[in-house]
């Protein structure tokens, strides 16, 4: 039987990938951080058997002893913030030493299938292409670019470490899934900032909404893709955008108010200039405004192809995360 080792086993996207991985007959040793984290997973799936092992981005601690007996390394952990840090460093050092941490363990345990968890963020500010042309997986985003922000810098330069460490050790056959913003119905009540888009909007908590679009998958479609790839040859040395479609804000704002009538959601949108002098003021806004001008576009169309599945609808992503906010905000 497979073992796969999945770190960051308590995120919202890793825990759809652990179901999906027991679903399909793997041994599943989850890594966390804390007694919390292994808690809530535990809670998830109380009759499998799942083993835990504790392991940190910014540590070496315990990486050998996790990858013994493993097949499988997948690779989900990486900070994820809601906001931009004073100090960039905070989000790329993690990502990149995590990163490589987690490959230096498995190459030295002898682990030779990697599939890694990166982002659309790692591809469409691409400086060598117009701002307003769809990217594709052959794109990077530029780590430097006056408009990347931290968080995409971050991803950018984490797998672009781990493409170079295979290069070094090619008995490694890495995959990278490519999400753009994840969705759906979480399958607890902590999913980080993945719904924020949605939650804002349902909670009318903005009177207009910034022109900008964003690249949109299902959660359980982005851990179906984690799971084939395992098995699937195609898939190995190339990049997955998981991408259904790209939604504008206001769009999103649209579906969700014909599904909410009753509520007060925002239909007016916000002038350019208005975003990028309030984002020299509020760090939240700053982070939309450097993606003003930007088309989030990435073609995510090799992935149902060569994995075989079909992508469920933006729309539905969008409403099913909806449903699930909404009956929270009820019993709130």
């Amino acid at each position: 039987m497979t073992t796969v080792l999945v770190t960051g086993a308590s995120g919202f996207i890793a825990k759809h990938i652990v179901r999906e991985l027991l679903e399909n007959g793997y041994t599943v040793r989850a890594a966390v951080r804390s007694d919390r984290a292994q808690q809530q997973v535990e809670a998830l799936f109380p009759d499998a058997d799942l083993h835990f092992v504790r392991l940190d981005l910014t540590s070496d601690a315990g990486w050998g002893e996790a990858m013994e007996g493993v097949d499988v390394l997948l690779h989900t952990a990486s900070p994820f913030p809601g906001a931009q840090p004073k100090d960039p460093q905070d989000l790329i050092r993690p990502a990149v030493d995590g990163t490589l941490r987690a490959l230096r363990a498995a190459q030295e345990a002898g682990v030779k299938r990697v599939v890694l968890t990166s982002s659309c963020a790692a591809i469409y500010k691409d400086a060598a292409k117009p701002r307003h042309q769809p990217s594709t997986r052959e794109n990077w985003t530029d780590p430097e670019g006056k408009s990347t922000t931290a968080y995409e810098a971050s991803k950018t330069l984490a797998e672009r470490a781990a493409w170079q460490f295979v290069a070094q050790h090619p008995e490694i056959q890495l995959t990278t899934i490519n999400p753009g913003v994840v969705l759906g119905v979480p399958m607890d009540d902590d999913y980080g900032t993945s719904l924020e888009y949605v939650e804002r909007i349902l909670a009318g908590k903005d009177r207009a909404l910034p022109n900008v679009s964003l690249p949109i998958v299902d959660v359980r479609d982005v851990a179906t893709m984690h799971v084939r790839a395992i098995d699937c040859a195609e898939t190995r040395g190339q990049r997955f955008p998981a991408v259904a479609s790209t939604e504008s804000i206001p769009d999103m704002a649209r579906i969700l108010k014909a599904a909410y009538p009753d509520r007060r959601i925002a239909s007016r949108t916000i002038p350019d200039v208005v975003v990028r002098l309030v984002g020299r003021f509020v760090p939240e806004v700053a982070t939309v405004a450097m993606s003003l001008g930007v088309n989030p576009d990435v073609d995510g169309s090799d992935a149902p192809h060569v994995m075989g599945f079909e992508y469920t609808p933006a729309k539905d992503a969008v409403l099913a995360s909806a449903a699930f906010l909404a009956e929270r905000m009820r019993d709130a």
